[in-house]
């Protein structure tokens, strides 16, 4: 297939936006790999098509995790977008960037030009914010448009003031100085529609003739010969297509994600020994930590039936559907323009004293054992919560030496006591939430866990049966300094021990974000470009 300058392998987050700015260089050729296909499929771009995506085999790699001491034995779903765009073309549409602590710990764990003032910059420069917000802090000229939800439902005001009468307040920006407090959702919808990076990065790039995107492009190993990474062998068409390879004049670019960049290093004989060695892969470079320090966020839901109000489940069949689907196609309005969750609540447990620890989620609607999939037919409404940054850590480990059966992903959900003591303040101040006065004309009745489960052991089985991920994986690749023995890449992103191969994307985070990640993959992806190119940094924030 010929030799480019650089071979990126993933366009999602991340991935679309290196193809876009190493691209910029008319003097280099750039490859991008995506095992998936084009985001043609029409329920990528309504915003409420994420209902439909989520278990659409042909855009979602639809892996599933080992089942966990805390997860009452089941293996729970774990959607990965398999697309032009990756995940941020089924994802939840959620801008949320974290806070600064955040930021900071990964500088202080010797992650040089990574803390809140180095990374904002690059916040800023992929973001074109719609609304209010301080300049300081937010971006109005980058690629992916961030707006507020502007649609209003009783029940949303109801508990939002509910929160402020529980000493909550309310911030209208989350994504600016400060996290704390509850507001509407910040989202990545324009005009009713999705914006993904493929949408916002990719398809401008894909007009220059030093760009080559390969689609169903199944990423089987990556050639390394005499310690230096030189390109990427893959699939094409699929498991049963031709095997083809890619050459990297400079350098080669795992941008797979939390999942697929590990198992792509493992298949290729980089990571631990023992794993390596146990599928019967040559180990080509010992790197004890390609897999391990996989995080995510897990959240239980309780469920509470409404009265006196209609909801979203109610508004999504027969004719009411009809209408909302004309909506959307005429005006780009109504139902069919909303994502996931509508309000955002960032709190303290009591057991964090300086920072939010808490964050939780509601929306107008509410699915069967509050388990994300289809909407109940009744009246109903959801608040979820989950700890911000976790403790527990699992991994992903190659089940065996093909690149086509899934790998194993054990998330270790709840095996650190102090998780535990989070998540249950985080429930008992959801309920709370759920019964405050404001929301006491529309409360009906909890139906999930119900008023029998009372104590924190009731309230912690609960959390065992029902919760689920968030969506949430990284740090399979950690970033680190060389004294870290589970650092996979330095704090230029490059893969320790292997010349010419760096990791990009949510894969490389050290520690969990209190946040959704896609805001935070997107930044990656825009520095990571920058120390790819060999560019001067943008100059740190003053803030």
């Amino acid at each position: 297939m010929g030799t480019f300058d650089y071979v990126i392998v993933g366009a999602g987050s991340a991935g679309c936006i290196l193809a876009n700015r190493l691209s910029e260089d008319p003097n280099v050729k750039v490859c991008l790999l995506e095992a998936g296909g084009y985001d043609w499929n029409p329920f990528i771009h309504i915003p409420a098509g994420f209902m439909k995506t989520f278990y659409d085999a042909s855009v979602n790699w639809k892996y599933e995790m080992e089942e966990g001491d805390w997860t009452g034995g089941r293996r729970i779903f774990a959607p990965r977008g398999k697309t032009l765009g990756g995940s941020s073309s089924i994802n939840g549409h959620v801008y949320n960037r974290g806070q600064r602590f955040d930021f900071d710990t990964w500088a202080q764990f010797g992650n040089r030009g990574w803390g809140y003032a180095d990374v904002l910059p690059y916040f800023r420069r992929t973001e074109k914010r719609i609304g209010d917000g301080d300049d300081t802090y937010r971006g109005r000229d980058g690629a992916v448009t961030v707006t507020d939800l502007e649609w209003r439902h009783p029940l949303c005001e109801a508990f939002i003031e509910g929160c402020v009468q529980n000493g909550i307040p309310r911030n209208p920006d989350y994504n600016g100085a400060k996290q704390e407090g509850v507001s509407y959702v910040q989202r990545t919808i324009k005009n009713g529609r999705r914006v993904s990076t493929a949408g916002a990065y990719l398809r401008p790039a894909m007009k220059r003739p030093n760009l080559q995107v390969i689609m169903k492009a199944h990423a089987t190993g990556i050639v390394i010969e005499e310690g230096r990474a030189t390109g990427i062998r893959f699939r094409h068409g699929g498991a049963k297509g031709q095997d083809k390879k890619v050459m990297a004049g400079r350098e080669v670019i795992l941008s797979g994600g939390t999942y697929n960049s590990p198992q792509l290093l493992q298949l290729s004989g980089i990571g631990p020994g023992e794993v390596l060695q146990s599928q019967g892969i040559e180990v080509r470079h010992a790197l004890q930590g390609v897999g391990e320090n996989l995080r995510d966020h897990y959240a239980p839901r309780l469920v509470a039936r409404v009265k006196n109000s209609s909801t979203i489940n109610e508004k999504t069949r027969g004719l009411s559907l009809a209408w909302e689907v004309a909506k959307w196609a005429t005006r780009r309005k109504g139902l069919l323009t909303l994502n996931p969750t509508l309000v955002y609540c960032f709190w303290h447990s009591g057991e964090a004293a300086d920072t939010s620890d808490i964050q939780m989620t509601f929306t107008p609607a509410s699915y069967n054992e509050g388990v994300q999939g289809q909407l109940e037919p009744h009246p109903g409404m959801t608040v979820a919560a989950w700890q911000q940054r976790p403790e527990s850590k699992g991994y992903v480990r190659i089940r065996s030496s093909s690149p086509f059966e899934q790998p194993t992903i054990q998330p270790n959900y709840l095996a650190e006591e102090h998780d535990r003591r989070v998540l249950l303040a985080g429930l008992k101040l959801a309920r709370k939430l759920l019964a405050s006065d404001p929301l006491k004309p529309y409360y009906d009745k909890e139906s999930v866990p119900g008023p029998d489960v009372q104590t924190d052991d009731e309230l912690l089985a609960v959390a065992q049966r029902y919760g689920t991920t968030t969506f949430h994986p990284m740090g399979t690749c950690k970033m680190g300094p060389a004294t870290d023995p589970l650092a996979v890449v330095d704090d230029q992103l490059r893969v320790r021990g292997i010349d010419s191969l760096r990791v990009i994307d949510a894969s490389v985070m050290p520690t969990m974000l209190s946040a959704n990640l896609n805001a935070a993959t997107m930044m990656i992806g825009e520095k990571g470009a920058d120390l790819v190119r060999g560019k001067d940094q943008l100059p740190s924030a003053d803030v």
